[in-house]
């Protein structure tokens, strides 16, 4: 195999951008503060970079971290991660991504389009699984028609088991039939309307508002530089906007984007998140402000930052998704609540009060979350405050500080997808 060109890989555009410059290999080192032997094996592509580092070596080379990884697409870098991690048996070499990818662009682009069709597909079919199991509109709609197949069952049976029926009565049971027939065919031509409603006008509410901050990475530059100003032409812009209920529901999600915007200017925001590398805890105490707007805003930090993927997710009171983003390798439901052993349910049920935990999935990965819950100010004297819990996920990494496990087990009606049990006596323990 030939090898990559030097101009393709990473680590020897740090070395060339170091000696364009002047600077010694120890020099460079010394700054960012890494050995000279440990700098000179990136420098010759036998470790990989990323994250922190880089940022660190682009900084003190005077260039954007762009330059040193020649526009290397972290979004694809990421798919090409998940992709490998969803196979954990075929040993993929995770810390080669880089090279892959300088060396072998067009196969390297394949398979993560594959990767982001597979989540597509995930992401579909986890989303019928919910409307299958909890939309109250489709379990009212089953109902109907089980109702109407029942009565129909029970009037053929009076008329084949009753052969001397008086012919007004039978006349009667006939135009049931005819009628309870009618009602099927409708109530069946329904349901059908129930499931092809997602792909004709764009979903729910909630599905339509949630893929409008998928499709943007859960970041708005608009609104970072103009404020709630920017709002109307980012729901004019986005398909499916065009019903009332839909567009309220976004205005009302951008305007808490843009609130925190406002406390939270995203420079400062991530710069501060860089010096405590990326703990919410620590930030947290650092800015001095409420925990759900940094939960929140951490969940709108883009790769390029250095920042580890994360999810996120805000119930209300019930405890029933309102709005999500999702994080490979953790199943959020949509509709209805969580496992309760999660850190967002403890936090409901003690308002105010931040909590923190690592979960544990049956697949053996572990993931971090932090959570509170937070009363709104009543809208008008005498009304009672509306409680939501947000909660911020990110995989497990090594802390200083003990913390509860949330323990997977066998599986329960609510979340099965994450295995766990405590609606049968799940387990959590320290």
């Amino acid at each position: 195999m030939k090898p990559a060109a030097s101009s393709d890989i990473t680590g020897s555009r740090i070395r060339e951008q170091r000696l364009a410059r002047g600077m010694k290999q120890g020099a460079l080192a010394e700054a960012v503060g890494v050995s000279p032997s440990y700098l000179n094996l990136i420098e010759h592509n036998h470790r990989r970079i990323g994250g922190k580092l880089l940022l660190e070596l682009a900084r003190v080379l005077d260039v954007e971290p762009s330059v040193l990884t020649e526009g290397a697409d972290a979004e694809l870098s990421a798919l090409l991660d998940a992709a490998a991690r969803s196979q954990v048996g075929l040993g993929a070499e995770t810390d080669r991504i880089d090279e892959m990818g300088a060396r072998f662009p067009g196969w390297t682009a394949l398979i993560a389009a594959q990767e982001a069709r597979l989540q597509a597909l995930d992401a579909q079919v986890e989303a019928l699984r919910d409307r299958l199991s909890h939309d109250p509109v489709l379990a009212e709609a089953m109902h109907d028609v089980l109702s109407s197949v029942a009565a129909i069952r029970s009037t053929s049976d009076i008329l084949v088991r009753e052969t001397d029926l008086d012919p007004a009565w039978r006349g009667r049971f006939h135009r049931n039939l005819h009628e309870e027939a009618e009602r099927l065919s409708n109530q069946a031509t329904g349901l059908l309307a129930q499931f092809e409603a997602p792909d004709a006008e764009g979903g729910s509410p909630a599905e339509t508002v949630e893929a409008m901050f998928d499709a943007a990475g859960h970041v708005f530059p608009q609104i970072d530089a103009e404020g709630g100003a920017a709002i109307d032409a980012i729901l004019d812009q986005t398909p499916g906007m065009d019903n009332s209920a839909t567009r309220a529901m976004g205005r009302t999600r951008l305007m808490e984007y843009a609130a925190d915007a406002a406390l939270l200017p995203m420079e400062p925001f991530v710069a501060a998140a860089r010096d405590v590398g990326f703990d919410p805890v620590t930030l947290v105490g650092r800015l001095g402000v409420g925990v759900a707007p940094v939960l929140r805003r951490m969940a709108s930090l883009q790769p390029e930052t250095g920042a580890p993927p994360t999810g996120l997710a805000i119930c209300d009171a019930s405890g029933a998704m309102v709005h999500r983003r999702r994080l490979s390798g953790f199943a959020l439901p949509r509709v209805v609540a969580g496992c309760p052993l999660w850190p967002i349910y403890t936090a409901l049920s003690r308002p105010g009060q931040a909590e923190e935990a690592e979960i544990e999935m049956p697949h053996g990965a572990r993931f971090h979350a932090w959570a509170v819950a937070e009363a709104s100010e009543g809208r008008a004297f005498g009304a009672a405050p509306a409680l939501r819990g947000t909660m911020l996920i990110m995989e497990a990494s090594p802390r200083d500080r003990p913390l509860p496990t949330i323990a997977a087990g066998p599986g329960c009606e609510t979340c099965a997808r994450i295995g766990c049990d405590a609606r049968r006596g799940g387990n959590a323990g320290p």
